[in-house]
């Protein structure tokens, strides 16, 4: 089984700076896209950002200049540095990654971590 584990929620003044990790456990064989998703009470789930397995990289609108998507390939590990944050970014930020888990099969999956709480005040 595959399990994906974020860390590095927590409260922070507006203005202030936050760094998120990924890290998935378990049966991997390789990690394709990783990325990080956001929800906020009462809000559907949205794209935050995305990385490709070369580094290519995709922002939601409301983000772009002020959080920065990364990942290291030897550790399977995706992070998410987000600066000069507003309430507004408050939400549960969740991990997504494109895994195949074994080389028998050439099959990939999407896998989600629980989810960690990112809270801003104003």
């Amino acid at each position: 089984q595959v399990q994906l584990a974020e860390s590095g929620g927590g409260l922070v003044q507006a203005g202030g700076s936050l760094r998120l990790s990924c890290v998935p456990s378990g049966s991997i064989f390789r990690v394709n896209d990783m990325g990080w998703y956001r929800q906020a009470p009462g809000n559907q789930r949205e794209l935050v950002a995305t990385i490709t397995r070369d580094g290519r990289t995709n922002y939601a609108d409301s983000v772009k200049g002020r959080f920065t998507i990364s990942r290291d390939n030897a550790k399977n590990t995706v992070y998410l540095q987000m600066n000069s944050l507003k309430p507004e970014d408050t939400a549960v930020y969740s991990c997504n990654a494109r895994i195949r888990p074994s080389w028998t099969s050439y099959d990939f999956f999407d896998y989600w971590g629980q989810g960690t709480q990112v809270t801003v005040s104003s």
